[in-house]
């Protein structure tokens, strides 16, 4: 069985995914992370994100897997390096939807994440996986809520992590992602038309888990 579950940054759906993979023993396959991972050695190899032949190069050299630990938590694996930690920065948030919207990095993403997601049953969460890495899922989900709400759950996931932020910024930069993702031409963020909505705006966590996971049984 494969899941696929979308939505815009802050909505939830990879804490939603992580947790739903684990109560049925699934594979997780973070696919933001994967683009997290790629912009991390743009960045450290000081390639310009606006020179797409050598980002396309960079990719076509790297090795990007993910390992789900018992705990439930995800590992991020980049050339044979554990960056897990690395790729939350913010100077890699601030960029990775620059790196995610060229094409032949998402062809390649695309082909490696459906690899993964057909090695046993899997839940994937991203921008496109209901439609375009995965059309013919076996259950689709969006998961949305409202912008303020999504900008106060990745200030306090962000403040979690150690970063000196303010809501501010990071409104800012929820707002540039949601454009850019909506409006890039290669797999723009949308619903699948035969994708569950779930708004999560008054929702907590295990209440969504619980919602998906009736959907899904």
């Amino acid at each position: 069985m494969i899941i696929a579950i979308d939505g815009p940054a802050g909505a939830g759906k990879s804490t939603i995914a992580r947790r739903i993979a684990q109560k049925l023993g699934f594979l997780y396959v973070d696919t933001g992370a994967m683009y997290r991972a790629l912009t991390l050695k743009t960045l450290k190899e000081r390639i310009d994100s606006k020179d797409i032949p050598r980002i396309i190069e960079m990719v076509q050299h790297t090795q990007v897997g993910l390992e789900n630990n018992e705990d439930g938590s995800l590992s991020v694996i980049l050339d044979g390096e554990d960056v897990t930690c690395q790729i939350r920065q913010p100077r890699i948030t601030k960029l990775v939807s620059d790196i995610a919207r060229i094409k032949q990095v998402r062809d390649e993403m695309v082909r490696v994440q459906r690899r993964l997601g057909r090695q046993r049953d899997s839940i994937l969460d991203g921008r496109d996986i209901g439609t375009v890495v995965f059309p013919d899922a076996n259950k689709k989900f969006y998961i949305d809520a409202q912008f303020k709400e999504r900008v106060r759950r990745r200030y306090k996931e962000l403040i979690d992590l150690g970063q000196e932020i303010t809501q501010e910024e990071v409104a800012l930069d929820l707002g540039n992602r949601d454009r850019i993702d909506t409006t890039r031409e290669i797999a723009p963020l949308r619903k699948a038309e035969d994708a569950f909505y779930i708004d999560t705006t008054e929702m907590s966590i295990d209440q969504t888990v619980d919602k998906v996971l009736s959907y899904i049984r």
